[in-house]
């Protein structure tokens, strides 16, 4: 199947994918531009997940300040080599993930950072709202990992959806760079400041 040069243009404009890379998914997808993009992501996360075992050394710390100087955060963000801190597209992930997380304000990195005394308090709670109306355990295991979901979504700044893009989360905007950029790339850690 022949793609249009205009589309994989587009398609790579919008995810910053190889132009080869942007034409296979493409080609795979029979012309459709979001499944093209699905398939772009499915592919980030397994270059991600071969990559995550790599040591990160080098990186940087970026800061954001809101507009007005009320808010602002910093992160450190890691990659493997002092040429990948220096990219243009690795310093604009950092700016972006401070400013994520100056509008978020996540508690953890992970789900697996969330304390158990808490995550046990948040599925008591969850528990306490759920009804009265003798559903199956598996049916109520569901509804209170879905609820799980939602908090993670909330608390944890991976599991957040990108404030550019709500259709990615953090996770997925880290593994498209590191599919893209071919280095592992972590957040090491972040904080967020604001006057009360």
């Amino acid at each position: 199947m022949d793609i249009d040069i205009k589309i994989i243009q587009k398609l790579r404009q919008e995810t910053g994918a190889g132009m080869l890379d942007c034409q296979k998914a493409l080609q795979e997808s029979k012309g459709d531009l979001e499944e093209a993009k699905r398939i772009l992501r499915k592919k980030g996360k397994k270059i991600a997940n071969q990559k995550e075992n790599r040591e990160t050394r080098a990186g940087l710390i970026e800061a954001y300040i809101h507009a007005g100087g009320k808010v602002g955060a910093m992160i450190e963000l890691t990659c493997e080599t002092d040429f990948v801190a220096r990219n243009e597209e690795f310093k604009n992930l950092a700016h972006d993930l401070a400013m994520q997380v100056a509008a978020t304000n996540p508690l953890y990195l992970t789900p697996e950072d969330i304390p158990e005394e808490v995550l046990e308090k948040e599925k008591e709670i969850i528990k306490d709202q759920l009804p009265d109306d003798k559903k199956k355990p598996e049916i109520i295991d569901k509804i209170i990992q879905g609820k799980l979901d939602k908090y993670f979504s909330e608390v944890c700044l991976l599991k957040q959806p990108f404030i550019k893009d709500d259709k990615l989360t953090i996770e997925d905007l880290i593994a498209n760079k590191i599919a893209k950029i071919g280095e592992n790339i972590k957040i090491k850690r972040f904080v967020r400041f604001s006057l009360s």
